[in-house]
């Protein structure tokens, strides 16, 4: 992948500021993190302002991502392990760990290319009434036989909207019938 963590927050600061998985106690838990462990980072005062519940989370968020991408490429850094840490399944569904899983490991994420294959675009009616006009003359043919009179001639105006070739069977099969 190659891009710095700061190139990463720059791109996934978007998606954080509209994930709503990201509540306030979450995002409280990351700026103890910081502000416990990497004081350096986030100090004391920075903290009380960034968890200030008289300001909505996500403006507290996009303002503590903005500050961190101030402090450079180790905030960003303890940033990213605090939300690893704390809230794993937002730091996995991250865009930058969403690109960096598929383009490591092409196998074990395979790329599901759906392709629809349309074979005609008219819908299932039109299945339907091919079906329906298919299952009718396989029935009228066998019930033509013995017990339906005037079966032949049927099949004879049946071949009216046919092609050539189906017109020629089916008008032979009326005129041997009539001969009979």
């Amino acid at each position: 992948m190659g891009d710095s963590f700061h190139e990463q927050l720059t791109e996934d600061s978007a998606f954080l500021k509209t994930e709503r998985r990201l509540d306030t106690e979450l995002v409280d838990k990351v700026i103890l993190q910081l502000n416990r462990i990497y004081p350096q980072i986030l100090s004391d005062k920075e903290a009380t302002k960034f968890r200030n519940l008289d300001v909505p989370t996500s403006v507290r968020l996009g303002e503590l991502l903005a500050h961190l991408q101030g402090k450079g490429e180790e905030a960003c850094r303890e940033f990213y392990r605090a939300l690893h840490l704390h809230v794993e399944e937002v730091y996995y569904s991250l865009p930058t760990r969403l690109r960096l899983r598929d383009s490591l490991d092409p196998l074990a994420y395979p790329r599901i290319y759906q392709q629809r294959y349309v074979l005609n675009d008219r819908g299932p009616l039109f299945f339907m009434g091919c079906f329906s006009v298919a299952v009718g003359m396989a029935l009228l043919y066998y019930y033509s036989e013995a017990k339906v009179t005037g079966g032949s001639r049927t099949l004879g105006t049946a071949a009216l909207g046919l092609k050539r070739k189906a017109q020629e069977v089916l008008i032979w099969y009326t005129e041997e019938r009539l001969m009979k």
